[in-house]
């Protein structure tokens, strides 16, 4: 039987390209001067540190700059609210992967009511699209392409 997984996966060396880019462009720029600005890539996501919270948010636009200029998508940052400690502020930025069970109950309600041939199931951070037919898998495919989950979706493991 025809199937195929929706995932969302971001390519981590891409990510790491875009804030090592971020962290040159932030060295070089003036108006970063002497301001403390940083940005690092850590367990919990991506930190940006500056003396201001608009250096902080300026930080923040060269970084997703970088992000679309290497192909990766902003719906895969989940910004976090600027704090501050004492002189400095913090901004966290998590990286969003895989599909959460609430954007996965989404995807599958979404097939569901198109009332095409074909079903959903949820398996673990994945949703896996089953049907008879070829043709049928991808109207699927376009019907999810067409719809904002608010996560960049991929289509892989398509199998005959």
């Amino acid at each position: 039987m025809p199937s195929f997984d929706v995932v969302s996966k971001l390519e981590h060396h891409e990510v790491d390209n875009a804030v090592d880019q971020a962290k040159r462009e932030i060295a070089t720029r003036f108006d970063f001067k002497d301001t403390g600005t940083e940005i690092e890539k850590n367990q919990d996501g991506i930190a940006i540190r500056s003396s201001s919270e608009g250096r902080v948010e300026g930080a923040l636009k060269v970084l997703e700059d970088k992000m679309v200029k290497r192909k990766v998508s902003l719906k895969s940052l989940d910004p976090q609210k600027p704090q501050q400690s004492g002189q400095t502020w913090r901004q966290l930025i998590k990286l969003k992967e895989g599909v959460d069970m609430d954007r996965a109950k989404q995807i599958v309600k979404a097939i569901k009511d198109s009332k095409s041939k074909v079903q959903a199931a949820i398996q673990g951070d994945l949703v896996r699209v089953t049907g008879k037919k070829r043709d049928d898998l991808q109207e699927a495919i376009a019907l999810l392409k067409s719809q904002d989950f608010g996560l960049p979706l991929q289509f892989v493991n398509f199998r005959e």
